[in-house]
C-alpha cells in the first residue's frame, strides 16, 4: 500500500547548524527505504513563505500567497512510501528526523484508475 507521510514542523524547528545534519540523515533513510523497494520519492519543500494559494469558488479564481493555514507548524516535506501496512509507515515516520521536532502525518495514496503515468519505484537506474 502506498502512502504519504507529510512532515509538519516550525519553520525554525532547526538551528541551520542542524539543518544539514537532520538532511544527510532524512537522506540515508531514503537509501535504506530504496534498498527494501519501500522508497517513491521524498523532499522538503521551500519555506510557506514561497507558497501560492489558488481557489475557485462560483467559476471565480482567486490567487494569494502563503500558506493555506495560519499555523505554527507548516507542511516541511513529504516521503512517498509503498510499504505492506501502515504499521510499517509509522515504524518509518519514527525514523525521520522532522518528526523529532514536528508531526509526521500519516495518509493512504488512493490510486485512480486511468491517470497518466504511475508512481514507480525509483532503483537508482
Amino acid at each position: 500500500m502506498k502512502y504519504i507521510l507529510l512532515i509538519y514542523s516550525k519553520e525554525d524547528a532547526w538551528h541551520a547548524d542542524e539543518l544539514d545534519a537532520a538532511r544527510d540523515e532524512s537522506v540515508r533513510v531514503c537509501h535504506e527505504l530504496n534498498a527494501k523497494g519501500q522508497y517513491l520519492n521524498a523532499a522538503p519543500l521551500h519555506p510557506a513563505s514561497t507558497a501560492t494559494c489558488v481557489r475557485v469558488r462560483d467559476g471565480n479564481r482567486t490567487v494569494s500567497d502563503g500558506p493555506y493555514a495560519e499555523t505554527k507548524e507548516q507542511l516541511a516535506g513529504y516521503f512517498l512510501i509503498d510499504v505492506d501496512n501502515l504499521d510499517d509507515a509509522i515504524e518509518i515516520a519514527s525514523q525521520i528526523p522532522g518528526t523529532r521536532r514536528g508531526t509526521t502525518e500519516i495518509r493512504p495514496i488512493v490510486e485512480l484508475p486511468g491517470l497518466p503515468g504511475t508512481i514507480q519505484q525509483t532503483n537508482g537506474e
